[in-house]
C-alpha cells in the first residue's frame, strides 16, 4: 500500500473537502447526498472545521494519499447529559476501498475517542451496506437496531443499522 498521511482538517481543506463529496456522493448510494455534494459554501466550511477544531469531543480527519483526498472520518461531540458519546461519520473514496485507509481513520478516531473521554461511540449505516459493517465490527461495533426505510431514493427505501461502540 503507497504511503497514506492521516491529519486533522484545517480550514486550508475547505474547498478540496467540498469538491471531495461531490465525487463520493456520485458514486454511492450510501450517503444522505448524491453527486451534488452537499450544499455548503467555502467559508461554511471553513467555520464548521473550526468549530469542531475547538471542541475536545470532536474531530475531523482527513487521510491523503499522493496529495488527493482519499478518505476522511470525523466525529462530532454530543452535549450536555450526552457529552461522553460522538456520532462518527466516515467515507472513503470508491477507488480506494479495500485498501486500508478506512481501518487506518478507525484507528485514528478510536484512539482520538480514547484520548478525549468519549465513552460510546455511535453511528448510523445502511444496512446493506456489507463492506461498511465488516469495518465496524473489526473494531467492536455492535448492532443496536434497524431504522426502516431511513433513506428514500426515489421510489426506494433503505433501511439503516445503528451501530455502537462502548469504550467504557
Amino acid at each position: 500500500m503507497e504511503e497514506i498521511v492521516i491529519r486533522e482538517a484545517t480550514e486550508n481543506d475547505a474547498e478540496q473537502l467540498i469538491e471531495y463529496t461531490k465525487i463520493i456522493g456520485g458514486e454511492t448510494d450510501n450517503l444522505t447526498y448524491g453527486a451534488e455534494g452537499l450544499p455548503i459554501t467555502v467559508e461554511q466550511e471553513k467555520g464548521f472545521l473550526q468549530k469542531i477544531s475547538e471542541d475536545k469531543h470532536s474531530v475531523f480527519y482527513c487521510a491523503w494519499k499522493d496529495s488527493v483526498l482519499a478518505g476522511t472520518a470525523n466525529l462530532g461531540g454530543m452535549p450536555r447529559r450526552m457529552s461522553h458519546r460522538a456520532e462518527l461519520g466516515i467515507s472513503v473514496l470508491k477507488s480506494e476501498w479495500n485498501n486500508g485507509i478506512g481501518t487506518e481513520l478507525m484507528k485514528h478516531i478510536i484512539d482520538y475517542a480514547k484520548e478525549n473521554g468519549i465513552e460510546i461511540i455511535n453511528l448510523e449505516v445502511r444496512s446493506d451496506n456489507s463492506a461498511a459493517i465488516h469495518l465496524y465490527e473489526k473494531f467492536g461495533f455492535k448492532k443496536t437496531g434497524t431504522i426502516p426505510a431511513f433513506f428514500k431514493i426515489i421510489d426506494e427505501y433503505a433501511d439503516f443499522d445503528i451501530m455502537s461502540l462502548d469504550l467504557r
